[in-house]
């Protein structure tokens, strides 16, 4: 299932030279493609204030577009340069709702030249949504995307 979908990816990258345009077409490929991924976006880092920047999205409009470091789950992340799985939002204390109907969530850090720079950051409206497949599979989106940035206008 997954296989697929990164060959499809990586092909488009490869034929794309539009960063914008690229990351929105990657959120939205993905959150056609599988099932329980609801919302699908992109955050990068502005280390200077310390916040994430949405970047790119599929699905539900958010208010989210900037979030402190350390804040929520995609705040946290951006400390940790960990991936997070997060089976049941409800039972989560440090997690910022971007829709009521969303009940899991999955960010996975993405590096470029060793340096956390960013995250995907994945929403379901169904508990228990993600396991160590879907991380390995978004590991490999953003392997994909880090490839594609260093070779693109954004200049990492």
């Amino acid at each position: 299932m997954y296989k697929p979908l990164l060959d499809h990816i990586a092909l488009y990258l490869n034929e794309n030279p539009n960063s914008q345009e690229s990351l929105e077409w990657v959120c939205t490929e993905i959150q056609q493609k599988l099932a329980t991924y609801d919302w699908v976006g992109f955050y990068f880092h502005k280390p200077e204030k310390k916040e994430l920047h949405l970047k790119a999205f599929a699905g539900k409009p958010t208010n989210h577009t900037v979030i402190p470091f350390g804040k929520g789950i995609c705040g946290q992340v951006a400390l940790s340069s960990q991936n997070f799985v997060v089976d049941d939002v409800s039972k989560q204390e440090n997690y910022i709702a971007c829709s009521i109907d969303v009940k899991s969530e999955i960010v996975v850090p993405l590096f470029i030249k060793g340096k956390s720079v960013g995250q995907i950051d994945v929403d379901s409206n169904t508990t228990h949504a993600f396991d160590k497949k879907d991380e390995a599979f978004l590991e490999e989106v953003n392997n994909l995307v880090a490839a594609y940035l260093l070779h693109s206008e954004l200049n990492f």
